[in-house]
């Protein structure tokens, strides 16, 4: 049996390496995980072939050199041209040889972000329905108040006096917004074929009117992409959250928002495993978001800015979820992704 053929039909990336860190062998999977041929890549040691493992190569040489085996569980690896992966490494000796290892690089992407997704819609879930409640409780004695100094305004006959009544009155409104804004869209609404493409031109259009000079956009298409069905108002209202996002988070360093589309295959959303879907990408290169807000970022009233109401990309997930397909965020300092998934037909 050949096993060179054999390794080549694994999905896992297996590498052959010596104490110096230099590949002596390395399979198909492991070509295509750090996008680099196989010729160049057993011209290189490990570290040169990507920007960033989350292993210290250090750790790796002393591992080989004692011929013992070594674990580590949802690394990051930042590859040469800047895709992001989070993978389990694990490091077994070779038997007879004390300077060759088997290198093994699993990608658990699909699986984490399974199971990050499932975990959100039942978090967003158990949320949208305690505000739901909340915001029932808060809108029926809010217009009552807002009638009662309605009809004391109209008995007044003092400016000064009507001023406190329009104070009651604005106020009211103002949490009135408030509530309608938690709340955000709740069932799908109609939808009709739409490209992205003009989805995305409209919002740029939006917010290069009072566009920061020190921020530039970037528009990187893929004009390929087949129409959509959705709802034309609500995708806009997801990516331009996304994208305000992007600029709060450079207003005070400045730097470039990169605004990108592309297709991928073979990916899931919840349960189902869709064929072709379109990745929707909105990257910066600002400070990057805090680790404690990663997990809830998608949650309503989280924000990591004091002015901000964290409603934004509340509602962009809930409304990815109308449109069959949900929102993945890759964040480390200088760079900020955040992908909006949707099916394509």
């Amino acid at each position: 049996m050949d096993t060179n053929n054999l390794l080549n039909h694994l999905v896992t990336a297996v590498l052959v390496i010596n104490n110096q860190l230099k590949p002596c062998y390395a399979n198909a999977a492991a070509a295509q995980l750090l996008g680099i041929g196989n010729h160049k890549l057993l011209e290189q040691t490990l570290p040169e072939l990507y920007q960033l493992m989350g292993v210290d190569p250090q750790l790796l040489r002393d591992a080989i050199n004692a011929g013992r085996g070594l674990t580590v569980n949802t690394a990051a690896l930042i590859t040469l041209d800047g895709q992001h992966h989070t993978i389990d490494i694990t490091l077994m000796p070779i038997e007879n040889n004390n300077n060759l290892s088997i290198l093994e690089l699993r990608q658990v992407d699909q699986q984490r972000r399974i199971h990050q997704q499932l975990n959100m819609d039942a978090q967003q879930q158990a949320a949208q329905f305690l505000v739901r409640n909340l915001a029932h409780e808060i809108k029926n004695p809010l217009a009552g108040l807002r009638g009662a100094a309605q009809l004391l305004s109209r008995e007044l006959t003092s400016p000064d006096l009507k001023e406190f009544t329009s104070l009651i009155i604005e106020q009211a409104d103002r949490l009135r917004n408030l509530v309608d804004r938690l709340l955000g869209p709740q069932r799908p609404t109609q939808h009709t074929e739409h490209n992205i493409h003009q989805i995305i031109q409209k919002v740029l259009k939006l917010v290069e009117m009072a566009l920061p000079d020190n921020i530039s956009l970037q528009r990187d298409y893929d004009p390929s992409i087949p129409d959509i069905q959705m709802d034309p108002d609500q995708m806009q209202q997801a990516v331009l959250n996304i994208v305000q996002n992007a600029i709060q988070a450079l207003e005070h360093c400045g730097g470039d928002i990169v605004i990108r589309t592309r297709t991928q295959h073979q990916v899931t959303i919840g349960t189902q495993r869709y064929k072709v879907v379109l990745a929707l990408s909105i990257i910066d290169n600002g400070p990057g978001i805090p680790c404690e807000l990663i997990d809830t970022l998608f949650y309503p009233m989280v924000t990591g800015r004091d002015e901000g109401s964290g409603l934004g990309l509340s509602i962009a997930h809930n409304i990815a979820r109308l449109h069959g397909g949900r929102i993945d965020c890759v964040s480390a300092p200088g760079h900020t992704e955040f992908i909006i998934n949707l099916p394509l037909q």
